[in-house]
């Protein structure tokens, strides 16, 4: 038996952080509430970076900064604002033209881009995810956004001829809902929340905007263009105790737009609060638990290839992660074998050091919880099959492969989020379609194998389990384009460049009896550019 990973050698001393990697702490004092960047005077909340600094004293987790701690006063005042920007449609924002808001966007976008090197390091910091991994969910954000203006200018001309049927003519175009209070992941910060603010807000809603726990303060830095780039009250950021603050904004009926990426049971809790759900539209991101087959026709090198990848991509802290892998019996010792092989290869250390693949936790609690599902696992029968799994210093966990995995045990059912990978052997293929049918998950699956048949007979029935189905490589959210959704808990809505301007708004028409009265109105109204809504205006 080896001796344990020196995993304190990882974290090191203040002055041995490379300069360029080095962070001022950041202590946010405001708030953008209908329009202006409010002073905020009472409790603040300190954010510890799951960046361990050795000192005199021992390890310490590395203090980066402080954001408000705003209570229901503030939170309500900005929901009056956005309900008021809003305007029940008839606000400044909703009744703009497309381009207009456009314009608006790009406007934010060049200033947001301003921001990158303060905005990831902030990243880093904050998450632990890698610099270099921080630079790309950055640069994939500001792509994003670019796809989404593309797409709608794409849809806005589509909308900007008149249909003719049964002697009504009509113009159909896509209109807001209303106020939309958004909520994003800690995973990825920065993309996820704007892969559903943005699009919300690019249709003309009003936004309610409350950053995630783990990743606040990178978003400090975008305050003043959110209040540059958009009419007051459009944007409104709410800081506090999401228990305490948010169930509050749910109870007043005033939010029309629920889009949450995270539990499933805390966007169960907050739709019941509604008192009008039938008008709640919800946009929800939730658990997953995807499920990878490994089949005895598969390219054992490349299915370990991408579990490794998939299971162990920001130290499995993504929804898309595979969770756990089916592996046929005839080819489980191999898998398993090759499996310790390539992680025990992965580069562990501090999120600036080139190359690194798993570096420190966020959540401080993660590590416990890790462990307690590893003892658990063990205790029903399984082991770690690979040397240091599990093995763990502070805010580091060294990952862990748990074979043989059985449904005794927490890591069949509970979705670990972190750089644990649970492995059960199976005989007939039908075991691992009866798990993703019991399971009450159902984003994706990833299948391994270079026979046709079998992958065609295993298509059919997971397409309807689950709502992608991915042969011979990981699962994965991207291309943007493609639509991002899931069946069961897994999440309501779709996502995707296209999807996500469908989602944040509703087809809405003017239509009228084909007569010379009434196509000369339509003419003038056309002609002399006098509604934004009934408009022939083409976007380049």
């Amino acid at each position: 038996m080896s001796e344990k990973l020196n995993l304190e050698s990882i974290f090191v001393e203040e002055n041995q952080i490379p300069s360029e990697f080095r962070i001022d702490e950041v202590h946010q004092r405001e708030y953008l509430s209908n329009g202006e960047i409010k002073q905020w005077n009472g409790d603040v909340h300190s954010v510890y970076s799951p960046v361990g600094i050795k000192t005199a004293e021992g390890f310490k987790r590395k203090l980066i900064g402080t954001y408000p701690i705003c209570t229901q006063d503030e939170a309500m005042i900005s929901l009056d604002a956005a309900v008021a920007a809003y305007n029940n449609g008839r606000g400044e924002w909703p009744t703009m033209s497309v381009a207009d808001r456009i314009h608006h966007v790009e406007k934010f976008t060049k200033m947001m881009i301003a921001q990158k090197d303060t905005v990831v390091k902030l990243i880093m910091w904050e998450i632990g995810k890698s610099f270099a991994d921080s630079i790309k969910e950055f640069d994939r954000t500001v792509e994003y956004i670019y796809a989404t203006i593309d797409a709608l200018k794409d849809v806005d001309r589509q909308s900007s001829r008149f249909e003719i049927e049964q002697g009504i003519i009509a113009q159909i175009r896509r209109s807001p809902l209303g106020v939309v209070l958004c909520m994003g992941p800690f995973n990825y910060p920065l993309n996820e929340t704007f892969t559903t603010l943005i699009p919300a807000l690019i249709m003309g809603n009003t936004i309610m905007f409350k950053p995630p726990k783990h990743g606040t303060l990178l978003f400090y830095p975008l305050l003043n263009a959110f209040k540059e780039c958009f009419p007051k009250g459009v944007v409104n950021t709410i800081y506090g105790r999401g228990a305490t603050i948010v169930p509050e904004l749910m109870k007043s009926g005033k939010i029309n737009v629920l889009t949450l990426i995270g539990s499933s049971k805390v966007a169960n809790e907050l739709k019941k609060l509604h008192p009008k759900v039938n008008r709640l539209r919800a946009i929800l991101g939730l658990d997953a638990k995807n499920l990878a087959i490994v089949t005895p026709n598969a390219d054992i090198k490349l299915a370990v290839s991408e579990i490794v990848l998939g299971s162990l991509s920001f130290n499995g802290q993504r929804c898309t992660a595979l969770k756990i892998i089916y592996v046929h019996e005839k080819v489980v010792n191999e898998f398993l074998q090759l499996l310790s092989i390539e992680v025990a290869k992965l580069k562990y250390g501090m999120p600036w050091e080139q190359g690194v693949s798993l570096t420190p936790l966020p959540e401080p609690g993660k590590p416990a919880y890790l462990k307690e599902c590893i003892d658990d696992a063990i205790a029903n029968g399984a082991k770690v099959i690979n040397e240091h799994g599990g093995e763990s210093f502070e805010s580091f966990v060294y990952p862990a492969i748990v074979y043989p995995v059985n449904k005794n045990m927490k890591l069949y059912r509970e979705e670990q989020f972190g750089p644990v990978i649970p492995v059960v052997s199976y005989s007939d293929v039908d075991e691992p379609i009866d798990y993703l049918i019991e399971s009450t998950h159902g984003q994706q699956v990833s299948i391994f194998s270079n026979d046709s048949e079998e992958i065609s007979a295993l298509i059919d029935p997971l397409v309807n389990q689950v709502s992608r189905v991915n042969i011979n490589c990981q699962c994965q959210r991207g291309p943007d384009a493609f639509p991002f959704t899931g069946r069961k808990d897994s999440a309501e809505g779709t996502l995707s460049v296209v999807d996500a301007l469908r989602s944040f708004s509703m087809r809405s028409l003017v239509a009228t009896k084909m007569n010379e009265t009434n196509k000369q109105l339509f003419n003038e109204i056309v002609s002399e550019n006098t509604s934004n809504f009934l408009s022939t205006k083409y976007i380049f």
